[in-house]
């Protein structure tokens, strides 16, 4: 579907903006691939990878309307990944969260209204369900301003919908480069925050495919949420370093034990589908009946009242072997 269509992808010099680019190029004949971003140096750094003429590189913030709408002129699809994600950070600097995270949301929503583009696709997080931190927050409100979005296109064509998804598997500020960090300087233990945290993992090669795919099976206005396994942080510190001892530092603030992807709360708009699950927008001008099929004619049925998928119950979990084998095909970007 991306062939000689020009995608924007902002925040595209971070992990998965990166991969995301890397596989639209070997799948697909785009006719432009445009990345948005604030770093000229992580730009010039692509460039020496992805010098196609295809490319595009645009210097600019989600927090600057103007520059984005300039920058989606002829645009057909974008890829929303731009966002300040480091929960300390963000604890911190509470207001600069926000501007980056709902503003920013906001101007592309605008600016992809204003440039007929035809479909968006918002990257969330699982820490945007039943949030503790003020990142999971911004994540939370700017799912919500994506999905209430398709309510003010009129007759356009622009169509918004989002993707969450759990921990990407060696992404940027990740635990298991920030182990492996600590091992090459020498460290003889690890820092565990709890021994029965969970967390849901997924690759970057996952990612991206759940974001494709997502663009052909939108309607309007739905979060989708992969079907992906959990595995216990403690298997993941044995995955990457066996046999090196742990060191219990506590939870840090903002952090959960586990993770929640589609919360008990939601389970009233929660449709199950073979390979992911579809929370439905609570304000759409389709019927519910109209989301149990999608686009691509896949058909879902409604979970049960009270129904939570977590990290904690999920009934997929990873064992040490599997996170090791996971890390060293998900790491190689």
């Amino acid at each position: 579907m991306f062939n000689d269509k020009t995608i924007l992808i902002t925040g595209g010099t971070g992990s998965f903006g990166k991969h995301c680019v890397k596989t639209l190029l070997e799948r697909y004949a785009p006719k432009k691939i445009i990345v948005y971003s604030r770093d000229e140096l992580k730009q010039f750094d692509m460039q020496q990878i992805f010098g196609s003429k295809t490319m595009r590189y645009f210097i600019g913030d989600v927090r600057d309307e103007s520059r984005l709408s300039l920058a989606m002129k002829g645009v057909d699809y974008v890829i929303h990944a731009a966002a300040l994600k480091q929960v300390p950070a963000a604890e911190y600097n509470p207001m600069e969260c926000i501007k980056t995270n709902i503003d920013g949301a906001y101007n592309v929503i605008r600016a992809a209204i204003s440039n007929d583009v035809a479909q968006v696709v918002a990257l969330s997080t699982d820490k945007a369900a039943n949030p503790v931190n003020l990142y999971g927050a911004t994540k939370l409100c700017s799912d919500k301003l994506f999905t209430a979005s398709n309510n003010l296109v009129g007759e356009g064509r622009t169509r918004f919908s989002v993707v969450r998804y759990g921990n990407v598997v060696g992404s940027r500020g990740s635990v298991i480069p920030f182990f492996r960090k600590l091992l090459r300087e020498g460290a003889t233990e690890l820092p565990i925050t709890h021994p029965a945290m969970t967390r849901f993992l997924i690759t970057l090669d996952q990612g991206v495919e759940f974001v494709f795919k997502a663009f052909e099976r939108m309607r309007w206005g739905e979060i989708f949420v992969p079907k992906i396994p959990s595995a216990k942080i403690v298997d993941v510190a044995e995955a990457v370093a066996p046999g090196v001892p742990l060191a219990i530092i506590g939870i840090r603030p903002g952090e959960k034990l586990h993770e929640v992807m589609c919360p008990a709360d939601d389970s009233p708009n929660t449709l199950e589908f073979t390979d992911h699950f579809v929370l439905r927008p609570t304000v759409s001008s389709l019927s519910q009946k109209e989301y149990r099929v999608d686009a691509l004619g896949e058909q879902g049925v409604p979970v049960a009242q009270g129904f939570s998928y977590d990290s904690e119950t999920n009934p997929s979990f990873l064992s040490v072997q599997e996170i090791a084998d996971l890390i060293s095909s998900g790491c190689s970007v």
